[in-house]
């Protein structure tokens, strides 16, 4: 599948990759930074943003989605950076074809599998009653019954699209909610990636814990740990600047490539 991308800047490639229900344009903090020095490339992953649908959405299928289109771009090799589900595409692609990954950062998330935390998100999204008299303060109260988040309630409804007679959600949902196992999964991956890899997890978030330390060293033996300050699972939302700082420090030398 060739998946919708968001570029900018020049030099040497660098992917990013978004999390579950995001798009390109989440990343976009710390996109426009690292814009100044490489050739910046944002996607948007299979069933999310302008992508296309389908039902099949396991990490094998999507890092293949990658791979195929940085082929179509003429792109031999790149840095990748991935958030969250992002960040297990990333880790698939650098582990399945690590010639294409001349360096790895992964945003908060490990190589394991995690609890069915985004079930209830995908339901209640799918149980929003949408008609011409919808309006998205309407939406944001309706979802704030099962989700009482405000801030995840507000990242949710950015795919709520406004642009036709009724509202309808542009991401592929009934496909996603039907493949949030292999979402929530880490499958078994033969093989190790040997390239420099950095694991930046937010200070106030559990998704990498001392646990699951030895288990990403097992694939990733050159993998270095960073933690930001203030952040939680969103880490370039909650500090984009310190996230942008850290992976221009870790990619720096590439801009030479």
């Amino acid at each position: 599948m060739h998946l919708h991308a968001i570029e900018n800047g020049t030099g040497f490639p660098v992917v990013l990759l978004h999390g579950l229900f995001g798009n390109a344009r989440n990343l976009n903090a710390i996109q426009k930074p690292l814009a100044g020095k490489f050739r910046t490339i944002s996607l948007d992953l299979r069933n999310h943003g302008d992508s296309p649908h389908h039902p099949m959405m396991n990490y094998a299928t999507m890092a293949e989605d990658v791979a195929e289109t940085l082929r179509d771009m003429a792109v031999p090799t790149c840095a990748v950076v991935g958030h969250s589900m992002g960040g297990k595409v990333a880790m698939r692609l650098a582990l399945t074809r690590p010639a294409l990954v001349a360096r790895l950062a992964v945003l908060d998330i490990a190589p394991v599998t995690y609890p069915p935390a985004f079930r209830d998100y995908a339901r209640a999204m799918q149980a929003l009653l949408l008609t011409a008299d919808t309006m998205r303060a309407s939406a944001l109260q309706t979802l704030a019954a099962t989700i009482p988040d405000a801030g995840i309630r507000a990242f949710l409804l950015q795919n709520l699209a406004f642009d036709g007679p009724v509202p309808h959600w542009r991401i592929g949902l009934s496909e996603i909610a039907g493949a949030l196992p292999d979402v929530e999964a880490w499958p078994a991956t033969a093989g190790t990636f040997s390239g420099p890899t950095l694991f930046a997890a937010g200070e106030k978030s559990d998704y990498i814990t001392a646990d699951s330390r030895p288990v990403i060293r097992e694939m990733f033996p050159h993998a270095q740990f960073v933690r930001i300050r203030g952040a939680g699972h969103w880490v370039h939302a909650d500090a984009p600047e310190a996230v942008a700082a850290i992976l221009m420090d870790f990619l720096a030398g590439l801009q030479n490539l």
